[in-house]
């Protein structure tokens, strides 16, 4: 998969851009708060995935604009593509998908696939295990389309459930009323089924993600360390490599549920549930999170961000895109000389202050320089 062109302007700091890009390797280097991180954000945002600056809609457009626009040229193993995506305020956006216009951003899900690669990511071993379970279901979702609207519809259950018992717990319901309790059970069994379903997917997409991305930290390491990845549920106990999402998998998620129900009432929140499992990493058997080094939760990163990449070009027969933000920099010369290696043959577009970390690059490329919003090349 290869962005053949861009043209952006109003979008943030964004102005007048409009540039050819290199298919494998394209550089774009300025000093910070100039709109480098802003031109990786308006391709990601066309993947149809939320920003990864988290950044809200209403701020998508320049203070001193009422309109944005980005347009996007690229082309996949069977076609050329084109996204058009313009936003005026307060909150109007059109959006258009190879001339075909879209409910929102986020039906242009499954076209332009990217990785991205931000100084956070880093901390993805050690951090929270939402950023992991987000990592997962990011991941997932790229692969297997229906996948996110399973996890959407388990938020909102898992809302409703967890509003219920909030409610029980204020006193504002009768907690000896059959009524409420009825409310529950319809609200277990859907978390049931939608629970189960999830941990499947996930369950196996882990085990990929194991042998992935071992073996990338095998390569490393220089083979002096090994990483296993595991799937953590506070479900089910047991997990075999044969799991597959079916009524007897969603009836033990609903028993185990049932069996949590009292200190959920007590709790006044959802106490199991794929909502709250986790991806551990373990380096030769200790769980990284817990006694790794910095250098070594920086590599579980680097593999587990390598591996995603990895997977989705075995799945889809076509690599994505690469977005790394400024995380280059943060990294020493040798995990940086890795990571270039690894993804030579697919496009690239990285972030930079200092573009001399690059001179030895031997391979074709282009750079650009982003300076007030505009970019050039150079």
């Amino acid at each position: 998969m290869i962005i053949n062109s861009m043209q952006a302007d109003g979008y943030k700091n964004l102005e007048g851009v409009n540039v050819n890009f290199n298919p494998r390797l394209n550089i774009i280097c300025g000093e910070n708060a100039q709109g480098k991180t802003n031109l990786i954000e308006a391709i990601w945002l066309c993947t149809g995935v939320k920003s990864f600056r988290r950044t809200v809609s209403k701020d998508y457009i320049a203070f001193d604009k009422q309109k944005m626009q980005v347009r996007l040229e690229f082309k996949d193993s069977f076609r050329q593509q084109e996204i058009k995506f313009s936003m005026e305020k307060p909150n109007e956006k059109t959006v258009f998908l190879n001339g075909i216009k879209q409910e929102g951003l986020n039906r242009l899900f499954g076209n332009l696939n990217c990785v991205v690669f931000t100084p956070e990511d880093l901390e993805l071993s050690k951090g929270t295990p939402d950023k992991r379970r987000d990592f997962i279901d990011l991941s997932v979702s790229q692969i297997k389309n229906s996948y996110k609207s399973v996890c959407l519809r388990y938020e909102q259950v898992l809302s409703q459930r967890n509003f219920l018992l909030k409610n029980i717990l204020k006193g504002k319901k009768n907690k000896s009323n059959s009524k409420q309790f009825k409310q529950l059970d319809v609200w277990d069994i859907q978390m049931a089924q939608l629970g189960a379903y999830i941990t499947a997917i996930r369950y196996h997409f882990v085990r990929k993600l194991s042998i992935y991305a071992g073996r990338i930290y095998n390569e490393i390491t220089a083979g002096r360390e090994n990483l296993s990845i595991f799937y953590r549920s506070t479900v089910f106990e047991n997990l075999s490599e044969n799991v597959s999402y079916n009524n007897a998998l969603a009836n033990e998620y609903l028993k185990s549920l049932s069996s949590k129900r009292n200190a959920d009432l007590k709790a006044g929140f959802t106490t199991i549930g794929v909502h709250r499992d986790e991806l551990e990493a373990r380096v030769d058997g200790r769980v990284c999170r817990e006694y790794g080094s910095q250098g070594q939760n920086r590599s579980v990163a680097l593999a587990l961000k390598l591996a995603q990449a990895y997977i989705l070009t075995d799945e889809k027969e076509d690599a994505p895109i690469i977005l790394l933000d400024d995380v280059l920099s943060e990294l020493d010369h040798t995990r940086r000389q890795y990571i270039l290696s690894k993804i030579k043959n697919m496009q690239v577009f990285l972030t930079c202050c200092d573009d001399r970390m690059f001179e030895t690059v031997q391979e074709n490329f282009k750079k650009f320089k982003v300076e007030g919003g505009k970019v050039s090349e150079v």
